[in-house]
């Protein structure tokens, strides 16, 4: 490929609406092109990119005896109907009629299909066990697209769907796919990736792991422990070791203009300790309020509280007509028709300052056991920077940010039971299979090496997935002896088997390079005039790590040898 011909303009400027350095980098280096919010056209760069990252995922689905199907972006309504989800997700799935007003839907995921299409298949234990996988585009109707393809509304994904007889057989096959995800990861260049424990989420099933890369600019919080322990807040335990504290009366105090914690506190000059939070929410389906009880200090997790429920929730808006009083909520006197949850970071906390459920009004002296009495603890919390460890019970634990770029479920029967899957086992008796779940995103990992594999000019592409190998740069092309002797090496460079951009236009030095940078190829060779004269061809990587010489004689074997070596350390 020459880059004359080559689809797709590159510029210095950095796009005003790219929030992340990877946005910008693959808008400037034409890889991608922006059509709608969330919504992007893949230009040829980052088409070779991600069939390079397509294929290594196929090669290790393959290896764990996956077989590869495809189903359709568009489904029937009815599908889900069966699971539960047509109506218990929410507006990210696309949902329309056809032109007879059967109900459709746009896959966000494909649970659903894939029972579909095996059901009649495994009706006999002696067809398990199986897996199945695709890779293909999915819709999921974001409300807030960001960072280029991080978070996009149309996407292309790898997902996978086994099916077992036994709970063990399961957990087996799901230890053999964490393992192949890790070999991707490491294969596509990112082997800093790590598996967290993970909310299973709107997919079900009680085991689940994100795979997270760590960067200042994920959208994920995760807790880490030097112990090894990882795992995303949402699903990481807020451990808390309260030391028991002294009782006292209870007293009812006029607290105008007191709504917040950190009122309180000036107010009272108390610590976090002797403070209780109240976050109130609503039950989507019957609007029914529910106060969740913290100290002060902690945030409450919506997604634990959910699971809790087991309803969806939403935060509530308090105003004339609710039971409770904006800023004055608290455990005692709380309305009967409220259901309070509260979190292990009050236990053991006997004098604390809470709302006293009137208006401008609260309680000083607050014993949760004496006042209330009955109550059981739960974690509803966030895990905090500087917590408890779950795993090693030490100080302190860690909150990182992070993208996810993959992630596996252990989802049980919650499909395969909705939409009645049965398989006869070897006594005839009929049994539901269970399931795990497996996702990759082909073009969100893409974007997370160039977010974390890049410099102030360009991304370095890992030379597994770049878009071309090698880049061949001829400067000063008037020359004839320079353009026959670079046109030539091309040649050879491509009987040898290697990926070849070149580029021959009459620009500046500076402006090749510049493009050069952008496109990323791992080895550049740069043949100019001057350095003919002395039979010195350019030799170099793109992260600079080598700087070297060849001649024309012993270009081809020297460049192929500069790939085979980052191969081989890349996959050390």
């Amino acid at each position: 490929m020459k880059v004359t011909n080559l689809v797709g303009d590159r510029f210095k400027e950095r796009p005003s609406e790219a929030s992340v350095d990877s946005h910008a980098l693959m808008l400037r280096g034409g890889y991608i092109k922006f059509v709608g919010s969330g919504l992007y056209s893949q230009l040829p760069p980052l088409q070779r990119i991600t069939q390079k990252i397509e294929r290594i995922i196929r090669e290790e689905m393959n290896a764990v005896d996956g077989q590869e199907v495809l189903f359709p972006v568009v489904m029937p309504a009815a599908l889900w109907q069966e699971s539960g989800r047509y109506t218990s997700v929410g507006a990210e799935l696309a949902r329309f009629e056809d032109r007879s007003g059967a109900g459709l839907v746009l896959g966000m995921t494909h649970e659903e299909a894939a029972v579909s299409l095996v059901r009649e298949f495994g009706q006999t234990y002696t067809r398990y066990p199986f897996m199945i996988y695709q890779i293909q585009t999915k819709f999921r109707d974001e409300p807030r697209p960001r960072a280029g393809l991080i978070r996009t509304r149309e996407f292309t994904m790898k997902d996978g769907y086994s099916f077992h007889t036994s709970q063990e057989d399961m957990e087996a096959y799901y230890s053999r796919v964490h393992r192949a995800y890790e070999n991707i990861y490491r294969r596509a260049g990112l082997p800093q990736v790590i598996s967290v424990a993970s909310d299973s989420g709107m997919m079900g099933g009680k085991v689940a792991h994100e795979f997270m890369l760590l960067t200042p600019i994920g959208e994920d919080s995760i807790a880490v422990c030097n112990c090894g322990y990882s795992a995303n807040v949402e699903a990481a335990p807020a451990i808390f070791n309260n030391a028991p504290t002294a009782a006292a009366e209870r007293e009812l105090v006029d607290t105008p203009r007191i709504a917040t914690i950190e009122d309180i506190r000036k107010r009272f000059k108390v610590g976090f300790e002797q403070t209780c939070k109240a976050v109130v929410y609503q039950e989507r389906d019957t609007l029914k309020y529910i106060v969740v009880f913290l100290r002060g200090d902690i945030e409450a997790n919506e997604t634990k509280i959910r699971n809790h429920l087991k309803t969806d929730i939403f935060p509530a808006a308090i105003d004339e007509n609710s039971p409770l009083f904006a800023g004055s909520i608290g455990p005692v006197n709380l309305p009967a028709n409220v259901t309070a949850l509260y979190d292990s970071s009050l236990k053991n906390l006997e004098n604390l300052i809470c709302g006293a459920n009137v208006s401008e009004k609260h309680f000083t002296g607050v014993s949760l056991s004496r006042d209330v009495g009955g109550i059981e603890y739960g974690d509803f919390a966030k895990a905090q920077s500087g917590g408890i460890c779950p795993k090693c019970g030490q100080l302190p634990l860690s909150i990182e940010r992070g993208i996810e770029v993959g992630n596996i479920f252990q989802l049980g029967t919650k499909y395969s039971e909705a939409m009645n899957m049965r398989y006869s086992d070897e006594s005839g008796k009929l049994q539901t299979p269970l399931m795990g779940c497996y996702g990759i995103g082909v073009g969100r990992l893409a974007a997370s090496v160039c977010e974390v594999s890049r410099d102030d000019y360009g991304p370095i592409w890992p030379i597994s997935i770049a878009p071309w190998e090698v880049e061949l740069v001829c400067l000063r092309p008037d020359d004839a002896e320079t353009h026959a002797v670079a046109d030539a090496i091309y040649k050879d460079l491509q009987a040898a088997g290697l990926e070849v951009i070149y580029d021959d236009r009459a620009m500046s030095a500076g402006a090749v390079f510049a493009e050069a940078d952008l496109l990323g190829s791992p080895v550049r060779l740069v043949i100019s005039p001057k350095n003919l004269k002395a039979d010195a061809l350019e030799l170099v990587t793109r992260d600079k790590s080598v700087k070297t010489t060849t001649t024309r004689e012993n270009a081809v074997r020297d460049v192929a040898q500069l790939v085979v070596k980052l191969y081989t350390e890349l996959n050390k």
